[in-house]
């Protein structure tokens, strides 16, 4: 696994780093064999697992009305069924909700925008008209700017989003 170019626990490192403790989640693919399960055994993170998107967008919201810090883990499909919610809640409430999408069947090394799977190729689009940051996630070199964007969000109160798109092991 040393050579795998994405690892869970640097992905772990940032959110600590970050300051999360709270991390939302509707388990997906890309994300919940490593990282996820990952999280769920550290004993410095609490996992909320829902079974909505927009329940999670709400609970990030909540979290942060209440002080705390966290990040929303989903599939992009759950993005896109949960984008009435991301605008409401999270873009024209100015919450700083921190989405971690993973991009199920995304190409290595292909931009998402240049994907051959329809979903992956309109995520970066819809997020640029909704007037979300994002920041695409496929190697461990590219994890040094997930604690940065997580406290550019918090900061300007704003949601983001870091696209994952690769699975971390």
């Amino acid at each position: 696994m040393a050579d795998y170019p994405l690892a869970a626990q640097t992905i772990k490192n940032e959110f600590r780093r970050a300051g999360i403790r709270f991390v939302v989640a509707l388990p997906d693919r890309v994300t919940s064999h490593y990282l996820l399960k990952g999280l769920i055994a550290d004993p410095e993170f609490k996992v909320v697992q829902v079974c909505k998107e927009d329940e999670g967008i709400s609970i990030c919201s909540g979290l942060y009305a209440a002080g705390q810090k966290s990040v929303f883990m989903m599939q992009y499909t759950g993005f896109l069924d949960s984008i009435n919610a991301i605008r409401g809640v999270a873009v024209e409430g100015h919450f700083p909700v921190c989405m971690i999408v993973g991009l199920l069947g995304k190409e290595p090394d292909v931009a998402p925008t240049k994907s051959k799977k329809y979903g992956v190729k309109i995520i970066e689009p819809i997020l640029d008209v909704m007037g979300i940051e994002h920041h695409l996630i496929e190697r461990d070199s590219d994890c040094a700017q997930i604690g940065q964007v997580i406290d550019k969000a918090f900061a300007n109160s704003s949601p983001t989003a870091i696209l994952i798109g690769r699975e971390p092991r």
